[in-house]
């Protein structure tokens, strides 16, 4: 049986995942159902997968607030010692994260593995080019987008779901958090 492979992303209602601007965190939005909420689910027996772009970028943040992934009830202390795999074939090891493995390979090839592998679900947080390598080759199982009730049309970074495919999508599962955001679980399936 193959593990399932959650995409899971914050998104801008215009779809961007980062931003240029001054929004700060979670683009200011976050509330505590939201974080209460976050760290439920990254309690969860798990995998996490990491791009190394973003694994990259989650080493600089550790490094410069180390407080904010060793913070006890905090979602982001549970992501950093749930045990990842990193897709790169440019890191070395040994790398300061808790439990961390690194896979050298293609993204396809090694998620193709990893999901044959794993007794666990697979849950990748960011990592966009990664997730759109997956998306196009039909490896994601689960996208779940978390909308920011934010429009930046002059500030966002990162359209998440550019170059990817056409996909059908079924909803699964949705709720709104601290009254504004909305989390959407969706099911992809390729267009014809």
């Amino acid at each position: 049986m193959s593990a399932i492979y959650t995409f899971d992303v914050f998104s801008t209602l215009d779809g961007y995942g980062n931003h240029t601007g001054d929004w700060g965190g979670y683009w200011g939005k976050q509330g505590p159902e939201f974080l209460e909420h976050r760290f439920a689910q990254y309690s969860e027996e798990q995998r996490l997968v990491f791009g190394a772009a973003t694994f990259r970028d989650n080493l600089e943040m550790a490094a410069a607030f180390p407080g904010a992934f060793e913070e006890a009830g905090s979602w982001i202390t549970q992501l950093r010692n749930l045990p990842a795999t990193v897709v790169s074939n440019t890191l070395e090891g040994p790398v300061d994260w808790p439990d961390a493995t690194i896979a050298t390979g293609g993204a396809v090839e090694v998620i193709t593995r990893l999901k044959q592998e794993s007794d666990v679900p697979l849950r990748s947080h960011g990592s966009v080019a990664l997730n759109r390598a997956l998306l196009a080759a039909g490896l994601v199982d689960r996208i779940q987008v978390t909308v920011i009730p934010v429009i930046t049309g002059k500030t966002g970074a990162t359209r998440i779901f550019d170059g990817v495919p056409d996909f059908d999508l079924a909803l699964l599962e949705s709720r709104t958090l601290d009254g504004n955001l909305q989390e959407l679980i969706y099911q992809p399936t390729l267009h014809n």
